[in-house]
């Protein structure tokens, strides 16, 4: 077996085998789950009926994508230090949702964002603006999982040719889809805390293993790290220190990945599964701790195969730098651990575009649907029913994004998503949670127009035309091959995006006469105290 067939040593047969186990596995728990979904709190926020701890474990499951596993590992393993940046920015994000968001936000919504903006605002208009940056966000962060999926499955399973790519992605999005349509938030749920705990584990293994070859010194791993791919891996600089304009993409991407956390959908929409805001809090906590264990596993596994694999193997592999983590797994045990590693790397990828597009057909349903198209007159089996059918459009818009994106590193395409989420939403629920002034046009010109600016400078940015050929693979980084018109010179817009929504939302609320002081007051103290929250405990 060469490399055009798979990975020399990998057992594609075993491989299907032990991902084929999962996904029975997971649907029969999908199907257990969707008995007890009936009403539209089951079906979206899973009845309320996870503790805090459970929460914390799925929300885990749901940040830890593909772009903390594979995209990570191959960042660290390529750029040493500077891959590390993704690890750091993702873990500090978690301060800014803990402190600012999490319980604030279980108190004054119900099911979505657009519930929290629409509390003291005009009805209509916010929410059909909530669920546009929301289905924004969600498609863009799917676009990295299905990216993902594909590298992952050509390694795995030796289909070369672009056409076999493109139907590996297709059935990842089928089954993705299967798990919304029958378990809703519950299913989707157990599923998250299941490859949660798969993932930790298969983690933590690799890293006990790729220590224990170095003798459990940090310094030999390192050293030999560096007499492979360079002693650049261990300084600053080597991937965002080359020029002015990395060093600012450098800040640009860090400021990205700090506010992206508060302001991503799926990851708000979790803290309505839980009875209390309390739970809320708890949850935040347990979510904290996994992950910031999980990153810390990243940096071994990304020196780990930086040492053991070697970082001209990872850029010759399918899957460009997305294949480091299975290579590594590869080197350490063989067939076995590789097929176990990518079925855990496959399954993070089902949880977290399952739980994306929940969140994304919950939007649409509840936000447009229910409250702008029907004014609240509908039947909660009828918002559902909506839910579903948007679910399935969501999963064909998503299998056409993954077959464009399959060639990007996955760590930086959820870093696109995280300058949406942190322009469009963060500054709209802050200042709604914490400016008593904040209106309905500033909440409009804040989302629309901090959509607007990411978008139009992601479109024009080297991200997605313009950067020259690697003469290792024969391709450009970007997104669209052979053409140039980008203009602006950042990979990653939140230096000048986050600023600048920020800004309009300030400025569009100056702008407006409308206020309503009674109705912030009636806020303020619900997002404070749980009074008046769904399934409130005031004590």
């Amino acid at each position: 077996m060469n490399l055009a067939a798979g990975v020399e040593g990998s057992n594609s047969t075993l491989n299907i085998i032990i991902f084929l186990v999962f996904v029975a596995i997971t649907l029969v728990i999908v199907f257990r789950a969707s008995r007890n979904t009936k009403t539209a709190s089951d079906y979206y926020a899973a009845g309320r009926a996870f503790t805090g701890p459970q929460n914390g474990i799925a929300i885990s499951g749901d940040y830890l994508s593909a772009a903390s596993f594979l995209g990570i590992a191959g960042a660290i393993a390529v750029n040493g230090y500077d891959g590390f940046l993704y690890s750091v920015g993702f873990l500090v994000a978690w301060l800014v949702a803990l402190l600012l968001v999490a319980e604030l936000l279980r108190n004054t919504g119900k099911f979505t964002m657009g519930d929290v903006l629409a509390f003291r605002m005009k009805q209509r208009p916010v929410r059909a603006a909530a669920a546009v940056s929301t289905l924004a966000v969600s498609f863009f962060y799917l676009l990295a999982q299905m990216a993902g999926a594909g590298g992952l499955v050509n390694l795995l399973l030796g289909i070369s040719g672009e056409a076999g790519q493109d139907i590996v992605i297709a059935v990842v999005g089928v089954i993705m889809i299967l798990y919304v349509l029958i378990g809703g938030m519950k299913g989707t749920t157990w599923v998250q805390i299941i490859k949660a705990a798969l993932l930790i584990v298969g983690a933590f293994a690799m890293t006990l293993w790729v220590l224990g070859k170095y003798g459990f010194n940090l310094s030999s791993l390192f050293q030999a790290a560096v007499d492979k791919g360079g002693a650049g891996l261990l300084d600053p600089g080597k991937q965002y220190g080359k020029t002015g304009t990395t060093k600012l993409d450098f800040l640009s991407l860090g400021i990205a990945l700090v506010l992206g956390t508060a302001g991503l959908p799926h990851v708000l929409m979790r803290f309505y599964t839980v009875p209390t805001a309390k739970d809320a809090r708890r949850s935040v906590v347990w979510a904290i701790v996994l992950i910031g264990v999980f990153y810390l596993f990243t940096l071994v596994l990304g020196y780990g195969a930086g040492a053991i694999v070697g970082p001209d193997k990872i850029a010759k592999a399918p899957g460009t730098t997305n294949a480091a983590a299975p290579l590594l797994a590869l080197e350490l045990g063989g067939p076995v651990l590789l097929g176990f590693i990518s079925a855990v790397a496959f399954a993070t990828i089902l949880a977290v575009v399952a739980g994306l597009t929940i969140t994304a057909s919950a939007s649409f349903a509840h936000d447009v649907y229910a409250n702008v198209i029907k004014k609240g007159r509908v039947s909660t089996g009828g918002e559902v029913r909506v839910a579903r059918i948007t679910a399935l459009v969501i999963g064909a818009v998503a299998i056409a994004g993954g077959i464009l994106a399959k060639s990007q590193n996955v760590a930086f395409l959820v870093a696109l998503a995280f300058a949406v989420a942190a322009s469009a939403n963060l500054p709209t629920i802050l200042y709604s949670l914490f400016w008593k002034r904040f209106n309905t046009q500033g909440a409009l010109w804040s989302i629309y127009g901090g959509l607007l600016v990411t978008i139009v400078l992601i479109v024009f940015s080297p991200a997605v035309s313009g950067k020259p050929v690697d003469p290792k693979t024969g391709k450009s980084a970007s997104m669209i091959q052979g053409v140039d018109f980008h203009w602006f010179p950042l990979d990653n817009p939140g230096l000048v995006s986050i600023p600048a929504a920020f800004l309009l939302g300030w400025l569009g609320t100056v702008l407006s006469k409308e206020r309503n002081k009674a109705k912030y007051a009636e806020m303020e103290v619900r997002a404070l105290t749980g009074a008046g929250a769904e399934k409130a405990v005031t004590h």
